[in-house]
């Protein structure tokens, strides 16, 4: 198993919570992180039917095979399970006695908001960050290819090809999630939808444009995209919802959280066309967004990411807060640092005035060094910025 950063922020939750769930995309290695770093306790597949029929029918006999706790994969296929542990960990609470795992976020976060409220820690796991890539045994040090392949664990443990991988991926994902959440009669148009969403990653939501364009309502479009984001396939980051005394864009973006699948989705299978393809610098942008997403996840923390777009042409691709004050990003995918970029750098820093931290310009080439009043940062530095935060 590759190392995984969340693994700390597990066991530091264990020792304080009765109940630790894992959540994420299918395939991200939730059962295998929950397995490793809980390798004492009992596993139970609910998606097994034999453990299933077995739980609904007996539950006092099904739980009473655990009284030491155990994981739970897929809890939210028994929603019974919620009730039945809230009143099992108010008599005893064992810090660290129960392990559940979801690919669903709305099924798993509605059983523990009705039943499980302050008695379980809720984590996040991604596909693999820049920093866990590389322990890989042959890690990915192209940015083109990094890009073309993204993060799921498959794709670096197995002699697996992206391009192979990812079809099978997305019919399963179709197929049982979708299926699973809403009734969606027509998969060939969620799947375009999907596409279409891919599209757009990188850029300011229009949902009516993009209802048109799948050819499906604006409350379809609506459903179908939070469809996506529980199942952690893409995130919306709003905007700073603090005002300068600016005009501003109330839209949020959108983005995917895997590169690589957002890549296999638009139709690019080679880091030669990945390189000429006009969508490359959004892709760049999605990579970057996400790799920020997965730390503050990993840290156990929520994303609190925000961007930044006013009337008056200032813009930060990327906003946070650091003890107070406010940390602008801008993110470019060229390897060469022209003037241009440096400006947008020193533009992305006037917004918040005196509030604003030395603002960051995050590029796709190999140099990190100070220019301007702009901190220029090579993708590979990445992990390195993040950790300074206190974000990974």
């Amino acid at each position: 198993m590759l190392p995984r950063t969340l693994t700390g922020t597990l066991r530091r939750l264990a020792a304080a919570f009765p109940i630790v769930a894992i959540t994420g995309p299918r395939q991200s290695g939730k059962t295998t992180l929950a397995r490793a770093v809980f390798a004492d306790k009992p596993y139970v597949s609910l998606e097994n039917p034999a453990e299933l029929a077995f739980a609904e029918e007996d539950p006092r006999g099904f739980l009473a095979r655990f009284p030491q706790g155990a994981i739970f994969d897929e809890a939210q296929r028994w929603p019974a399970l919620f009730s039945w542990l809230q009143g099992m960990v108010d008599e005893d609470r064992q810090p660290g006695r129960y392990v559940l795992t979801g690919s669903q976020q709305f099924s798993l976060l509605a059983g523990i908001t009705q039943s499980l409220a302050g008695r379980v820690a809720i984590t996040q796991l991604l596909p693999l960050s820049l920093a866990e890539l590389s322990g890989a045994a042959n890690p990915v040090t192209e940015l083109d290819r990094l890009l073309l392949t993204g993060g799921y664990p498959a794709l670096h443990a197995q002699s697996v090809v992206a391009q192979d991988w990812f079809p099978s991926y997305v019919a399963t994902y179709v197929e049982r999630d979708v299926r699973q959440v809403m009734n969606v009669q027509d998969l060939s148009t969620f799947q375009r939808f999907l596409r279409l969403c891919a599209a757009r990653s990188g850029q300011l939501l229009n949902l009516a444009a993009l209802a048109g364009e799948a050819g499906i309502s604006q409350g379809s479009a609506r459903a179908w995209l939070s469809v996506l984001e529980s199942s952690y396939l893409v995130h919306r980051l709003p905007p700073y919802h603090r005002n300068f005394g600016k005009r501003l864009v109330k839209s949020p973006k959108l983005y995917f959280l895997d590169v690589g699948l957002a890549c296999w989705l638009l139709g690019i299978t080679s880091a030669e066309m990945l390189a000429l393809h006009p969508l490359r610098g959004a892709l760049f942008e999605t990579w970057v967004v996400g790799e920020f997403v997965k730390a503050r996840f990993n840290a156990g923390q929520p994303a609190n990411l925000y961007f930044w777009r006013d009337n008056n042409g200032l813009e930060s691709d990327l906003l946070f807060e650091v003890d107070g004050r406010v940390q602008p990003v801008e993110i470019k995918s060229g390897q060469t640092i022209t003037p241009d970029y440096i400006r947008a750098g020193q533009k992305a820093g006037r917004i918040a005035g005196e509030e604003a931290l030395t603002p960051w310009l995050i590029h796709g080439g190999a140099e990190s060094y100070e220019r301007s009043g702009v901190r220029v940062m090579s993708w590979r530095s990445l992990t390195e910025t993040v950790e300074k935060l206190k974000l990974a």
